[in-house]
């Protein structure tokens, strides 16, 4: 698969969205979720929870991934674990992520 053709066409398919994003999950084995997620420019995901692990691989583009008391600033070729707080992502330019998740199977706290 490449991913960069991939986050190409997302980015494309989230102009064509009214909300300005887009998503193809791309792996799903067990606990394991892999996920191109597009944003255009200014498009925010709101604040959620965390999975019990993940990380954001920035493919295109920047995103700012906040929490209630920081900001990161992620350019292209940046790689972050998902922070354990409740946390928003914003698109600062069209921007296409490789978000991984592990989720909790049989965990009731994270079903």
């Amino acid at each position: 698969m490449d991913v960069h053709q991939l986050a190409q066409d997302q980015i494309a398919a989230a102009h064509e969205d009214p909300h300005g994003r887009s998503a193809h999950l791309v792996v799903h084995d067990g606990p394991l979720r892999q996920t191109v997620i597009a944003l255009t420019k200014g498009t925010r995901l709101a604040e959620h929870n965390s999975p019990p692990a993940g990380s954001i691989l920035v493919l295109r583009g920047t995103v700012a991934v906040s929490t209630a008391d920081q900001v990161d600033t992620l350019p292209t070729g940046f790689l972050t674990a998902v922070t354990h707080d409740r946390h928003g992502v914003e698109a600062l330019s069209d921007a296409a992520i490789l978000l991984t998740t592990v989720t909790s199977q049989g965990d009731p706290t994270h079903p």
